[in-house]
């Protein structure tokens, strides 16, 4: 059976994206096109943002096929870690935030695949008085 080229329409864009990227980092070592597996923790198919804005660190996530129940989240105030399984992967990231958050008031939601985690960053040094 001859393979249609309607099968898979994307294949010439990724192979120019794969050939601009080796060519951008030629002399990096590094070839986009290996199929070379390195684990991260998390799968390829996984994203992590993390947003900084003057009122709130949000961090949010994609674990596709994530039960809410399979997710473990810890943060030190520094760096925050999830854990979570599926039938398929584990996954498991240390995200470093971009700065100190209070860990205390944190909130988090898990929809669709997506966990976003929210913080309140850190009170700033408090005075300290003089007697």
């Amino acid at each position: 059976m001859r393979r249609d080229d309607r099968d898979e329409p994307f294949d010439d864009f990724f192979r120019e994206i794969e050939r601009m990227m080796n060519e951008m980092m030629s002399g990096a070592n590094v070839d986009f096109e290996s199929n070379a597996s390195v684990d991260t923790g998390f799968g390829t198919d996984t994203h992590v943002d993390v947003h900084d804005t003057d009122d709130e660190i949000r961090v949010v996530a994609d674990l596709p096929g994530v039960e809410k129940d399979n997710i473990d989240l810890e943060c030190d105030g520094e760096t925050l870690t999830i854990s979570a399984r599926s039938d398929h992967r584990e996954y498991d990231e240390r995200v470093s935030l971009p700065r100190r958050v209070n860990e205390h008031t944190a909130t988090a939601s898990y929809n669709n695949g997506v966990l976003e985690v929210v913080f309140e960053p850190a009170d700033r040094s408090s005075d300290i008085s003089l007697e």
